[in-house]
């Protein structure tokens, strides 16, 4: 059995990727809403900032930001996964543990913000990246962070194909 140590700072950023079991599966964006709904309630008793999100239909990538007296990520994400599960009536559907990684610096920020923006293309889900409707993409052209054509048409191939 491994050792997993987490790591944890009191209003740290961090990058996760969740996944579901069934990597096949498209359970995330076919209950999309209830998702959603998921993350605000969880949101409205935890507070957290969402820096970024991108939802593919059988696993996401996000940055958050918690404030500055906590660093409870995990409570976080155990009630987003128990609220969904519940929401859709299932059992069984997460992989039990998910990757974090603790953002360092402005520059490893950055990288890993175009990451999570760029995961739909990688995965051939999208030729561009504002085609992807699961995502905080969106909001963030709106707030004049990425232009709407960021990244430009990546051809699968070069980006990572879908399977």
């Amino acid at each position: 059995m491994s050792n997993y140590r987490r790591s944890y700072v009191n209003g740290g950023t961090w990058f996760f990727t969740v996944n579901l079991q069934n990597r096949q599966s498209d359970l995330l964006i076919r209950h999309i809403q209830t998702l959603r709904d998921a993350v605000r309630s969880v949101k409205r008793q935890k507070s957290f900032r969402i820096n970024a999100w991108v939802i593919l239909p059988e696993h996401m990538h996000c940055i958050w930001t918690l404030p500055e007296n906590d660093s409870d990520y995990s409570g976080r994400w155990r009630d987003i996964k128990k609220t969904f599960t519940k929401g859709i009536n299932a059992s069984g559907i997460w992989q039990p543990r998910f990757w974090e990684h603790t953002i360092r610096n402005e520059t490893d920020y950055r990288r890993h913000m175009d990451y999570v923006y760029i995961n739909p293309v990688k995965h051939g889900w999208a030729r561009l990246v504002k085609e992807w409707p699961y995502s905080t993409f969106h909001r963030d052209v709106r707030y004049g962070l990425y232009p709407e054509d960021w990244a430009g048409e990546v051809d699968s191939m070069d980006a990572g194909e879908r399977k």
